[in-house]
């Protein structure tokens, strides 16, 4: 049995795919920029400012660190406008319910805090975890293993005693970084396949399997890699 569990938010507790897009999309239309929604998509989590910076390099766009914080701006201010539109994925809350009283729960994101306070709100699940840390509290995004490490910290647990649930190859790459257990499920951007590769403990086909991820953390499932 593991003593707590850090959820990530972007594709694995909430479909946030449309509302990510389209909020990198509509700042970069101020600048007459344009990728493909894929592009953003296969990007997802390693948080705005290196999202803006990536893209600009490959539109061979300059910019600065000014540039950046605009954008930033721009997209934060967009996707916490939309966040009536985020919807959770099914199994979540069912999820959480049934963790909540036997292990610690924390939410570790790439969102803004204004976004991610503002969507658990709309969506009645904050109280389920001892605490939230964003992007605004870390200096690296995944995959450097930064924000799990300091959520470890806070939970005053050992990283070895706590399992990361996550959709994203950054993520997955990121929770194995920190020593910790990582079940993968591929509700985000990225296939079973390609989460394969970076070697999670458990993948599961979607956060409905509840009895199967509860398996893994409370009881004596090894997983299957």
């Amino acid at each position: 049995m593991f003593d707590a569990v850090i959820f990530d938010w972007d594709g694995t507790l909430a479909d946030t795919r449309r509302v990510i897009v389209l909020s990198f999309q509509k700042a970069l239309e101020t600048i007459g920029c344009k990728v493909s929604d894929e592009f953003i998509e296969r990007r997802i989590g390693i948080g705005a400012r290196n999202m803006f910076k990536e893209i600009l390099k490959t539109a061979r766009i300059p910019f600065d660190n000014e540039m950046i914080e605009r954008l930033v701006e721009k997209k934060i201010r967009i996707q916490t406008e939309l966040t009536g539109n985020v919807e959770l994925f099914d199994g979540a809350v069912e999820l959480l319910e049934a963790l909540r009283r036997r292990v610690k729960l924390a939410l570790a994101t790439m969102s803004n805090r204004r976004t991610i306070d503002k969507v658990l709100r709309e969506k009645g699940i904050r109280r389920y975890f001892d605490f939230v840390i964003t992007e605004d509290e870390v200096s690296q995004p995944k995959p450097n293993p930064e924000i799990f490490l300091k959520c470890a910290a806070r939970l005053r647990c050992p990283v070895q005693r706590c399992v990361v649930i996550e959709d994203s190859i950054f993520g997955v790459k990121a929770a194995k970084e920190a020593g910790m257990k990582c079940v993968a499920v591929p509700s985000g951007a990225y296939s079973v396949d390609e989460l394969k590769k970076e070697r999670p403990d458990l993948i599961v086909r979607s956060i409905k399997e509840k009895e199967k991820i509860l398996n893994f953390i409370l009881g004596e499932d090894k997983g299957v890699p």
